[in-house]
């Protein structure tokens, strides 16, 4: 009887033992598990591929001396499926948990990086400026205008304007054919939202037109509280059969002969973009828009004004009558060189 109460008594003190042993190795392993060690300098940037697993990653950093238990984590993953990880290139922090590490893996939170297309530059600029990004993947053999107006199903005779100026997100390995589809069809949507808001009584036949005009609006001004003002201008000259008589869309037709200045000689150049010499609006569009632009040549302004000229401090003097504008023309360009001019008549 004695050695059978000191046998259970002796039990339970071994149990004991093995569950205060258990229990001390689980909450070290679960610390262990939450506590941020050290990613070295060299893994800061970290970049899944093809072909690696979590598995390979885990005993990738263990050797590293990042972890010590790496079957633990393996076990932890397999617990609460998060095994499955997300090639990309990874910005890590200087310190880290295990489980952190294996939550960003799995959920694929890539290292993001952003380009931006500013307003008024024109399609051929834009497209250089995503294939020459560092870490964009070239996929495009050929970036001319006539393949690329193809590839995206413009129907027109040029792709110009068809990107939308914006800050795109992307990350490693994103292809300059990626970039190019979503700035186009962010332009595509932001141009058919505006349309079918537009104001009535316009001079646009179709959209293309009211993108035309945006266009030209965006290049004659940067100060955004003059853009309706300046498409009110133009839709009133378009109106009334006046020739829009706008230098951006000169300078666009004089392609790589523009060096600075714009002579007299070019303003009588028959080209299908001197707006000096042809009626209404240029074929194409002359640059890329952004929204306000777009806004503009779809909200003009009310108004009597048919005439501008520029200051000189990147805002423009409005006039209703001729007279007022020569005036008008004279104190703010008097300085100027005979061979130059920035008005309309």
């Amino acid at each position: 009887m004695i050695r059978k109460v000191f046998l259970s008594q002796w039990f339970r003190l071994l149990l004991a033992c093995v569950l205060a042993i258990t229990l001390s190795a689980g909450l070290y392993l679960w610390k262990w598990l939450h506590t941020p060690t050290e990613v070295p300098a060299e893994y800061r940037t970290y970049e899944l591929k093809a072909g690696d697993s979590l598995h390979r990653v885990i005993y990738h950093f263990y050797r590293q001396q990042s972890f010590t238990f790496p079957r633990i984590l393996i076990l932890y993953a397999k617990l609460t499926e998060t095994t499955n990880v997300k090639l990309g290139e990874y910005e890590l922090p200087d310190q880290i948990s295990p489980v952190e590490l294996l939550h960003l893996f799995h959920a694929g939170k890539v290292k993001q990086r952003t380009l931006t297309l500013v307003e008024g530059i024109t399609f051929a600029d834009a497209v250089r400026e995503i294939s020459g990004q560092q870490h964009i993947q070239t996929v495009l053999a050929d970036h001319s205008a006539d393949t690329l107006k193809t590839r995206l199903g413009i129907d027109h005779t040029t792709p110009e304007g068809w990107l939308f100026p914006d800050t795109y997100v992307y990350s490693k390995h994103t292809s300059d054919w990626d970039l190019i589809q979503q700035a186009y069809r962010r332009m595509r949507d932001v141009l058919e939202a505006e349309w079918q808001d537009r104001a009535s009584d316009l001079p646009y036949k179709n959209a293309y037109e009211a993108l035309i005009m945006a266009s030209i609006v965006e290049k004659e001004t940067g100060a955004p509280h003059e853009r309706a003002e300046i498409a009110g201008v133009f839709v009133r000259r378009l109106q009334r059969g006046m020739r829009l008589q706008t230098d951006p869309t000169v300078i666009y037709g004089m392609g790589d002969q523009y060096q600075g200045k714009i002579r007299r000689k070019n303003l009588r150049e028959p080209t299908p973009y001197n707006t000096y010499m042809i009626n209404g609006l240029p074929p194409t569009p002359i640059a890329l828009p952004g929204r306000e632009a777009i806004h503009a040549a779809l909200h003009p302004a009310e108004g009597k004004t048919l005439f501008f000229v520029a200051k000189g401090d990147g805002t423009h003097q409005f006039s209703v009558t001729l007279a007022e504008h020569e005036a008008a023309v004279k104190k703010y360009q008097l300085q100027r060189s005979s061979n130059y001019r920035s008005t309309l008549q």
